[in-house]
């Protein structure tokens, strides 16, 4: 058989051998080691100070009373109806498996559980038992399981002598970690006069107290194109949190620690007018102790929104000690305000503070 004609130059082997011969140690040395890839950072533990479920009981309730607050059921769907303001009620909405996934998917090891509004003021002369039949179920979901929660308890302040009981059994009793006090009683503020006792309570108990936007006073106003929960709720919240700072409760109680959620509603930018308003063109109350906004990086803010440079304002504005992380679940996931606020790469240890660490130093919750 004959062979084509080789081609002129080495071949592919030869040049290997050549190369390798010109490289005495090449053939004895190891082969070069790759870098090992690094390690994966563990996943952040988060602590969620705002987290919500619905009692099955007080909605059965509220679908049998014939005034508000009513919940409608159509084509299967629950809605909590309220005047002009409406609220679907789905499903998972009272699932604590599907909080709990929600957790494990967030890494959230410890949630700050609570109902939402409406709260017991609404139900005026039921208010005592709706407050009882409502913290009886938040504690029912923490003691299934302790490991993963902690209750807020909510009080019926239309009865003073009602709601000084309940808030005297919840925290003896149900083992309550903090107050959920509405920012505002059906319509009244909590700074007035016939709910001021409870911030000095809830000092004496070593309790904090969480605000949480209920029906806004606002809800006439913002009720077109749906602004109630856009608008409507971030105003309450600074309504109230503004008129707390004013009334010069965070002076009659120095130790009264105070949350204030959705990053302070919108006082945080609009603190610097508050503070010309009261300190230079002497507008408003002129008997307290520092400017408005020195009261306000005293508050505790929950970062509850899905902008990432507001997160990071309220990290300028009062300081990463004074941040919390909270999700507003179930109709905000966790790993939204999560993700949001890795996005802003701060120092570690700041991201460990908001993450964990400031809810479990105010929460005193154990190791």
């Amino acid at each position: 058989m004959t062979h084509p004609p080789r081609p002129h130059g080495p071949s592919r082997r030869e040049f290997l051998a050549a190369a390798g011969a010109a490289l005495p140690w090449a053939a004895c040395a190891p082969a070069p080691r790759m870098p090992a890839p690094a390690a994966a950072a563990p996943p952040p533990r988060l602590i969620d100070c705002q987290s919500h479920l619905f009692c099955p009981e007080i909605v059965a309730r509220m679908e049998k009373r014939d005034r508000d607050p009513v919940v409608r059921v159509r084509d299967g769907v629950r809605t909590v109806v309220m005047g002009d303001w409406r609220r679907k009620i789905l499903s998972h909405y009272s699932d604590v498996d599907a909080k709990l996934a929600a957790m494990d998917a967030a890494g959230v090891v410890r949630a700050a559980l609570s109902v939402n509004d409406p709260g017991p003021e609404w139900f005026g002369d039921e208010g005592a038992d709706v407050a009882r039949i409502l913290n009886d179920f938040v504690a029912g979901v923490v003691q299934r399981h302790p490991s993963r929660f902690f209750g807020l308890c909510v009080l019926p302040l239309q009865d003073e002598k009602a709601a000084r009981a309940e808030l005297d059994r919840c925290a003896a009793s149900l083992g309550m970690r903090g107050i959920l006090l509405y920012t505002n009683l059906a319509g009244r503020f909590p700074d007035e006069p016939p709910f001021r006792w409870l911030f000095h309570r809830a000092a004496e108990l070593d309790l904090p107290v969480l605000l949480h936007p209920a029906l806004p006073v606002t809800a006439q106003q913002v009720k077109g194109y749906e602004m109630i929960s856009t608008l409507g709720n971030m105003f309450d919240d600074t309504l109230a949190l503004t008129r707390i700072i004013l009334s010069g409760i965070l002076d009659e109680v120095p130790a009264l620690r105070l949350v204030c959620p959705h990053l302070g509603g919108t006082l945080p930018y609009i603190v610097g007018r508050l503070d010309h308003q009261v300190t230079v063109l002497k507008r408003g109350p002129q008997n307290l102790a520092c400017a408005p906004s020195e009261y306000l990086r005293r508050v505790w803010l929950d970062i509850v929104s899905p902008l990432p440079p507001a997160m990071k304002y309220a990290a300028d504005l009062v300081g990463a000690d004074r941040l919390l992380f909270a999700s507003d679940h179930p109709w905000v996931e966790p790993r939204l305000i999560r993700d949001n606020l890795l996005s802003l790469g701060l120092p570690a240890p700041d991201e460990a503070k908001i993450l964990s660490g400031n809810a479990a130093s105010l929460f005193r919750l154990p190791a």
